[in-house]
C-alpha cells in the first residue's frame, strides 16, 4: 500500500500550476532579493486579509514572537505567561530576552490556554518576585484561543497580549479574524503551516502604529532613518523576497483552502465520533485545522496499527514544555498543569490538508476504526 501524505504540498503546487515558478522567476529577474517589492505587496495583502492595520513580515515564526516582546522592552525580572501545551518557540523567545516563562494549563477539549490557570499563574509569578508583563495564548492546531475570557484578565493585570497564531492564522472567533485580537499577533510561514512558504518566514500583525514602527526597525538591526544609524539593538529578521512572492500566490487561494480543511475535519468528526474522542472547536470559532488531533487510549498501539495500513500520524506534543529539560526550573500555575500532562500522553494527529479527497479520507477512517476496534 502506498504511503499517504501527512501534508500534501505537492497537490497544492499542482493546483497553483506555473504561478509559483513565474513568481520566483520575476524575483530572479529584478534581483531585489532582500526587502524587494513583493515583500511590501505581501504585507499589504496580509493586513487586508486579517483586518489588521499593520503587517510586518520577518524571517520566521520565532522572530515574529520575539519582535513584539523586544519592542515592548520585555526582559529580566518580567513574567510572560505561556501555555505548556505548545511548541518550544512560545517560551523560547521569553527566555532569550532574559524574562521568565510562567506556564499555564490548557482546556482538555480545545487544547488552548485555560483562563483560570492564567489567573493562578499570575499569582505564582508574583509569589516568585516576578513582574507580570505579557501573556502569549496559542491558537493551537488552528483554532482561536478563548480571547473573550483572556482579554479581560490581560487588561485587568496590564498584560501585553501577544497571540501566537503560528498554527491559527486564517481562523476567526465570532466573525473577528485572527490578527486583530490583543496587542499583536505572530504567525509562521513554515512550509507545514496552513499558509506556508518554501522555507522559513513569519509576520507580526498589529493595529499599534508605534509598535509597528519599532518592529520594522528591529527586524533590520535596529536601524533609524539610515541603515548605518542604528538607534536600538535589533536583529537580522527580514523575509526573503522569493518567499514573499511564493506567499502572495498561496494567499490568493488560502480562503478556499480553509473551507476545504473544514470540510475534511467535519467529515472526520462525523465518521470517527463513535470510536474516538474527536476535536471540538470553540463556540463561534472557525479553525484552519493546522492539525486534526484526536485523544485516544493506547496511543502507541493506535499509531502502529495505522502505520501498518500506510497511514502516517504525528504527536503534538509528547512532552509539555514544563517537563522539558530547558524549562523545568520555570514557574507554573498554582495547582500544577494536570491537563497538559494528560494530553501529552493521549493526543495523536491524523493527515490533514486541503487536498485530502474522500477516497483517501475513507482509507484513513477505515484504518483507524479497524485499529481501535
Amino acid at each position: 500500500m502506498s504511503q499517504i501524505a501527512f501534508i500534501d504540498l505537492q497537490a497544492q503546487k499542482a493546483r497553483l500550476g506555473d504561478k509559483i515558478d513565474a513568481a520566483i522567476q520575476k524575483v530572479l529577474a529584478h534581483g531585489a532579493f532582500i526587502m524587494g517589492p513583493e515583500v511590501r505587496e505581501l504585507e499589504t495583502k496580509l493586513a487586508e486579509f486579517s483586518g489588521a492595520k499593520h503587517a510586518i513580515s520577518c524571517s520566521s515564526g520565532t522572530d515574529a514572537l520575539l519582535l513584539p516582546l523586544m519592542a515592548r522592552g520585555i526582559g529580566p525580572g518580567d513574567a510572560v505567561f505561556v501555555p505548556s501545551m505548545t511548541f518550544a518557540s512560545t517560551a523560547e523567545v521569553v527566555s532569550l530576552l532574559g524574562a521568565t516563562p510562567v506556564f499555564c494549563d490548557v482546556f482538555e477539549n480545545s487544547f488552548n490556554m485555560d483562563p483560570a490557570s492564567l489567573e493562578a499563574a499570575i499569582v505564582a509569578a508574583k509569589d516568585a518576585g516576578l513582574m507580570p508583563k505579557a501573556v502569549i495564548p496559542v491558537d493551537l492546531f488552528g483554532q482561536p484561543a478563548d480571547f473573550e475570557a483572556l482579554l479581560p484578565i490581560a487588561e485587568q493585570n496590564r498584560l501585553f497580549l501577544l497571540d501566537d497564531a503560528a498554527q491559527g492564522f486564517g481562523g476567526s472567533l465570532h466573525g473577528k479574524k485572527i490578527g486583530t485580537y490583543g496587542n499583536a499577533t505572530a504567525t509562521s510561514f513554515f512550509p507545514a503551516k496552513p499558509l506556508g512558504c518554501y522555507g522559513d518566514g513569519g509576520a507580526v500583525l498589529t493595529d499599534d502604529d508605534d509598535l509597528a514602527d519599532i518592529m520594522r526597525s528591529l527586524r533590520v538591526h535596529g536601524k533609524g532613518t539610515d541603515k548605518y544609524d542604528n538607534v536600538r539593538i535589533g536583529l537580522n529578521a527580514r523575509l526573503d523576497t522569493i518567499q514573499a512572492a511564493i506567499l502572495i500566490e498561496k494567499l490568493a487561494i488560502f480562503a478556499d483552502e480553509i473551507e476545504a480543511r473544514n470540510r475534511v475535519a467535519a467529515r472526520y468528526n462525523e465518521l470517527l465520533k463513535d470510536v474516538a474522542d474527536v476535536p471540538i472547536v470553540i463556540e463561534g470559532g472557525i479553525s484552519v485545522w493546522a492539525q486534526y488531533t484526536l485523544k485516544v487510549k493506547n496511543r502507541a498501539e493506535v499509531q502502529a496499527g495505522l502505520k501498518s495500513h500506510g497511514v502516517p500520524t504525528a504527536v503534538y506534543y509528547p512532552l509539555p514544555l514544563h517537563r522539558q529539560t530547558a524549562y523545568r526550573a520555570c514557574p507554573t500555575a498554582k495547582g500544577g498543569l494536570p491537563i497538559s500532562d494528560k494530553l501529552s500522553e493521549i493526543v495523536v494527529s491524523l493527515p490533514m490538508h486541503p487536498y485530502l479527497d474522500e477516497a483517501v479520507q475513507d482509507t484513513i477512517i477505515d484504518a483507524l476504526r479497524k485499529t481501535i476496534s
